[in-house]
Order: structure tokens, then sequence, then C-alpha cells
């Protein structure tokens, strides 16, 4: 299970998210060390472009609720900004992704046993 936390500055650092584009960093703020689940924020500075890591797809669930900046879904042609939210199911293709202004994100990451799906 994720640890239990009351308010608190998280202690992590930034750091690259991976991939093969420079400019998209994650700060780990939870994480579940069994199931993997974990809760980050992210950002990629102005200009960014992730078409190098392409169209992503997953075997897990994914919310992320966009804080501040902007961020355009190339394969959509749809742009999105502060406020705004998605919940992506296991399997749902998105991005690649630009940013013109940056954005910065908290996004939740986290599966359901097989047998509850």
């Amino acid at each position: 299970m994720k640890p239990e936390l009351e308010f608190h500055i998280p202690d992590s650092d930034w750091h690259p998210a991976g991939g093969e584009v420079e400019g998209i960093d994650e700060q780990i703020i939870s994480h579940d060390e069994t199931t993997g689940a974990y809760t980050r924020l992210m950002r990629f500075a102005p200009g960014v472009d992730s078409s190098p890591n392409g169209t992503l797809t997953h075997e897990f669930w994914e919310e992320v609720f966009i804080i501040s900046g902007d961020l355009t879904d190339l394969r959509l042609g749809e742009t999105f900004r502060a406020g705004m939210y998605a919940c992506r199911p296991p399997g749902m293709p998105h991005g690649p992704w630009t940013s013109d202004e940056g954005v910065l994100m908290i996004e939740f990451r986290y599966d359901f046993p097989p047998e509850s799906r």
C-alpha cells in the first residue's frame, strides 16, 4: 500500500521521466512498492515535442490533471489546458504531445487485480 502521508512538502527530487526526449521531468510523490501504483508530478519544458517517444499505451490505469500550461496531443490534434482531466484505461492510445508554454500535471497510475475487471 501507499504510505499514509499528511500534508507535507515532498522531499523527492525532479528527474528525467525517461524516454528519448529531454525536457520531460517527473517527481514521484507517492509510491506503492508492492503494486507499482504511484502518484507523480510531471512537467514538460516549453517547446517540448515527445514525438520520438511515439504513441503510448500501457497496461495500467492513468489519471491526469493539468495544473498549469498547455499540452497538445498530436494524434488527436487537440490542445488541453489547466483544469482539464483525463482518465485512461489500460490499452488506451495517447500522445505524442507538444507543449508551447510548458505544462505541469499530476498523474495517478494504478492497476486493478484481473478478477476485479
